[in-house]
């Protein structure tokens, strides 16, 4: 107990002698054995520190990583010549500035403090590093545990790269709209918004061991000067800059704020001197910030080459100056060897002593061994640009964009869009930056068509026909200047809203919106802050109902929006699209689908292929393989076209007949001679509809129906086929061939004829569904390629699945499917493959259909969640709950009513990782569409594996592609 006496009472005094303990954080607060470990190895160190090591410490000195050898071999030389104590790196890259950092800590004798500018993460600085958004954007944030988090990840990224502080958070007021510096580095117009979200940063850095600095004191946010370039001045009284621009650093000081950075500026009601900059003064930094404030961290200047400052004295008399006004490190000093004789001079003219410079040096000994420096190891360089850009800084990239993006206008609730059937929708882009996330991201949820012309007068002549109108205005993310649009561009805006139901999205930042647009007649408006791939994306969910807008405004923009205007819009069960992390999934873990995939392309398995993977109602891989050909070039894009072969039977036929079956019109026990009147008196009169969908009826697996319309030669033959269309000659087979219009009623009437097979078994046979189409068309007076268009295609936002679709796209959209040699001999692109849909026109209950993985994803979603999409309920829940069991299962028939299940033994579709509730449906050319309800996952393969010869081993299949890529999907979930 003596001893434990002893020690502390060594600390206490010790502590007495040149410093309080600073409070870092809660979760620094350390062991008594800890905080004598760490007072003595800072007495220690100083103790053997000459002068002018005490003063280079001092200095944290500007680096760069982009510059040559003279400018490395300047810091090799000012690091070992005169000790300074840290860097600042600016403009370089990551592996260029790891490099120096191992090079010049090498030659230095106490290991550096590396500090960064890193208000929106390491980009600010270093290319191939993490963006996150402007504080401004972060200000529209409701959830400061996002923030938080932000702070978490920048923290990880600045210890991999050796960095100890990192020169933020912001933590200004901005209330001039006509800042030329704080802007969007500012959090907001509000002092408690501005506190808030500068707390949650500073805790995500230093709850994870790396420093903030709030800055720049006493407060930059409203001047109308940059301090870069000159001496702006604050011209509030001391009341109001205690109340409003002081208020965020009080609250960071109370919970452990490491360190602050002092601004370059002029203000009088706090330092009487005409002009002496705020970093200089004593008033500001000793009596106000360390006295008042009870401030007992670092305390930064602002760089000392700012003309700010550097206009008010010499280089060296400055840095003086500002070590007497009370800062303890000088920043960007512009000639350090001149300082450290003006220090010299001082110290002899007992202008500095040594107990000034050792309340400094020793407080900087402290941050460097809380920051590990005692420990110093070198940074390793392996991997370093992988860690820097990990698959999870996405994902919360791509939160912390959705939580702030903010709707401030939206009258009669025009977002989101929830009718599409009814709704044509153009969009009209204004501004100079990129847009091509946004029209692309808008057309993946229905038809938005963009409009472009060279006046006004053109482009409302282009609109007269649509119903709504999307403007997007793109610039490029400036936070030094304004990027407000033209007199012209305004008046295309209130031109096109004064005609249009519009919805205006501005890609910038909130004051670039101009008093001088019509706000009263936009019926919706959007304020993005910045224009990139994330908030383009985002709007369009926003706009089409797959999120909802969460943002508040965090500054007034004129006199139209107020501060923390923000209207929070309604989700709708639509497809949306996110990061794999934030849906429980590891995103490295489904990079692998890529290797497959390509393997079996390599392998000439199929010539390319699309996928999509979606969880818990978000798109989190979507990607397009290949070529559409071995032969060509052209690549595979996630807009072309498959046949998608018998995914048509749960794409088209079935959700049509579970309408039927939902509104009372069918049962499963109806049997098909009441369904079909031409099944009257046949063999298959008495078979159920349940026996047709769980494909054991009896009925033949297939029938060669082409065969009998073909001449001697094997092609096809005259008394069937013509070159062109007429009217006894009207459904086309493929280019230059079409069938004669009775031939339908042959399959029916060969169905209806051939034998039933004797055992009442599993059986997979198309036929049931062949003949599915010919009673729905019966039952609803309409063709199968209309009606499934027109219940679900049309309203679900299913814009690139058709039934023949040449009479839509263009040849080039569509992927090749075979070269045929044995019937239509020429390339079948365009034109089903299947033989017998091909001969009812294209348009059949088990065969037609053309997609792309995006849209069957959706269908399957809309299965997925119970007969809802977006505003649509297609059918009940009690519905789908019947047409997803597996009846017979104990029958050894693994089919649901229409849908495929997982396999019962070893034999079957799946990976055999899924879960029994889960369902779907593969097809002929290499396609697959599956569903799991438990784990919320849609996993859509599209490919052509059938070219060049369909008749050739199904390698794809053998090698268990699909089945490989979906056990990859089910071993990256985490939770």
């Amino acid at each position: 107990m003596l001893k434990y006496n002893l020690v502390l009472l060594f600390i206490l005094v010790s502590l007495f002698n040149y410093n309080r303990p600073i409070n870092f954080s809660d979760k620094d607060k350390m062991e008594v054995k800890d905080i004598y470990e760490e007072q003595r190895w800072i007495d220690s160190v100083y103790k053997k520190m000459s002068f002018d090591e005490k003063v280079g410490q001092l200095f944290m000195v500007a680096a760069y990583s982009n510059k040559d050898e003279a400018h490395y071999r300047s810091i090799d030389k000012l690091v070992t010549d005169y000790k300074i104590g840290g860097l600042i790196f600016f403009q370089g890259g990551p592996v260029r500035q790891a490099t120096l950092t191992n090079r010049y800590q090498s030659k230095s004798k106490l290991p550096m403090m590396v500090g960064i500018d890193a208000e929106w993460g390491l980009s600010m600085r270093l290319d191939s590093t993490y963006k996150y958004p402007w504080n401004m954007t972060l200000g529209a944030i409701k959830d400061n545990s996002l923030i938080e988090k932000m702070g978490e990840q920048m923290a990880e990224q600045s210890k991999r790269l050796g960095i100890n502080f990192t020169f933020s958070p912001v933590v200004d007021i901005n209330t001039n709209p006509n800042n030329p510096i704080i802007g969007n580095r500012s959090f907001g117009e509000t002092r408690e918004n501005v506190a808030e979200k500068a707390l949650a940063y500073m805790n995500g850095l230093q709850n994870n061991g790396i420093f903030a600095t709030a800055k720049h004191f006493p407060g930059h946010g409203d001047t109308s000067s940059d301090s870069h370039h000159t001496l702006p001045t604050v011209a509030f009284s001391k009341e109001r800059i205690d109340s409003v621009e002081v208020y965020p650093y009080k609250k960071l000081i109370e919970k452990g704020l490491a360190s602050v950075m002092v601004a370059h500026l002029n203000v009088p009601s706090l330092e009487s001197q005409p002009n002496l900059p705020s970093s200089l003064s004593s008033k500001v930094v000793t009596d106000i910030l360390k006295n008042d404030l009870k401030f007992e961290g670092l305390i930064f200047t602002d760089a000392l080459n700012m003309k700010g400052a550097s206009n008010f004295k010499q280089p060296g008399d400055i840095d003086l100056a500002a070590f007497l006004a009370g800062n303890d490190v000088l920043l960007f000093s512009e000639d350090v060897p001149k300082s450290v004789l003006k220090f010299k001079d001082a110290f002899k003219k007992k202008i500095l002593t040594e107990k000034r410079l050792a309340y400094s040096v020793k407080k900087i000994l402290k941050y460097k061994f809380k920051a590990g420096l005692k420990n110093y190891k070198p940074i390793a360089l392996e991997n370093l640009y992988e860690d820097l850009n990990k698959p999870e800084y996405d994902a919360l990239n791509k939160k912390l964009f959705e939580n702030a993006i903010t709707t401030v206008k939206n009258e009669g609730d025009i977002i989101p869009i929830t009718s599409l059937k009814i709704e044509k929708i153009a969009y009209v882009k204004i501004g100079d930056d990129s847009n091509e996330a946004f029209i692309t991201s808008l057309n993946e949820y229905t038809q938005v068509d963009e409009i472009t012309g060279n006046s006004i007068e053109a482009i409302l002549s282009k609109l007269q026909d649509y119903t709504k109108v999307i403007i997007g205005f793109h610039k490029v993310d400036n936070i030094w200047k304004k990027n407000n649009p033209t007199s012209e561009e305004v008046r295309w805006i209130n031109s096109i809203s004064k005609q249009k139901k519009t919805i205006l999205t501005f890609f910038t930042r909130p004051y670039s919106l101009p008093s001088t647009i019509d706000y009263t007649t936009l019926d919706g408006v959007i304020m993005a802050y910045q224009n990139n791939n994330f908030t383009q994306k985002i709007v369009s969910e926003i706009i089409f109902g797959s999120t909802s807008s969460k943002g508040k405004l965090p500054v007034s923009i004129n006199d139209s929006f107020l501060v923390n205007t923000g209207f929070d819009t309604k989700e709708i069960k639509r497809l949306g699209f996110d990061s794999p992390e934030n849906v429980g999934m590891d995103g490295s873990k489904l990079a692998q689908i890529d290797s497959i995939i390509n393997g079996a392309i390599k392998d000439n398995m199929t010539p390319g292929a699309q996928i999509v993977v979606a969880r818990r109602g978000k798109v989190i891989y979507q990607k397009s393989f290949g070529n559409h050909t071995y032969n060509d070039n052209i690549p595979v894009k996630d807009n072309d076209l498959y046949d998608v072969a018998s995914l048509t039977k749960v794409l088209s036929t079935l959700p049509n007949l579970m309408q039927l079956y939902d509104k009372g019109q069918v049962a499963l026990s109806d049997k098909l001679g009441d369904m079909l009147p031409v099944f009257k008196g046949s063999n298959k009169e008495d078979v159920t509809l349940i026996d047709m969908l769980t494909h054991q009826a009896r009925f033949q697996p297939w029938e060669a129906f082409y065969l009998k319309t073909l001449d001697a030669t094997k092609h096809p033959d005259s008394k069937y086929y013509r070159k062109t269309p007429s009217k006894e000659f009207p459904f086309k087979v493929a280019e230059n061939l079409y069938i004669r219009k009775d031939f339908n009623d042959t399959i029916i009437n060969t169905i209806a004829k051939s034998k039933l097979r004797a055992t009442k078994e599993y059986k997979y046979s198309d036929f049931s569904f062949i003949l599915l189409k010919e009673y729905l068309e019966l039952k609803t007076q309409k063709k199968l390629d209309i009606l499934a268009n027109e219940n679900f295609y049309s309203l679900i936002g299913m814009n690139h699945t058709s039934y023949k679709p040449l009479e839509k796209f263009s040849l080039g959209q569509i992927i090749p499917t075979e070269e045929d040699n044995y019937y239509r001999y020429q390339t079948v692109q365009g034109n089903v493959h299947d033989m017998a849909a091909a001969m009812q026109g294209g348009v059949s209950g088990h065969a037609g259909l053309f997609s792309n993985a995006l849209d069957v994803a959706k269908m399957m979603q809309m299965y997925l969640q119970k007969g809802v999409y977006g505003n649509n309920r297609f059918f009940s829940e009690k519905t789908m709950n019947a047409f997803n069991t597996c009846y017979y299962c104990d029958e050894d028939n693994r089919r649901g009513v229409g849908f495929d299940k997982p396999q019962l033994g070893n034999a079957g579709p799946t990976c055999g990782c899924v879960s029994m509730t889960s369902f779907g449906h593969t097809g002929f050319t290499g396609t697959m569409a599956w569903a799991d309800p438990e784990k919320e996952i849609v996993y859509v393969f599209l490919s052509n594996r059938t070219y060049p010869d369909s008749n050739a081993a199904n390698r794809l299949s053998r090698a268990n592609i699909r089945e490989n890529i979906q056990k990859i999907i089910y071993e990256s979930i985490r939770d």
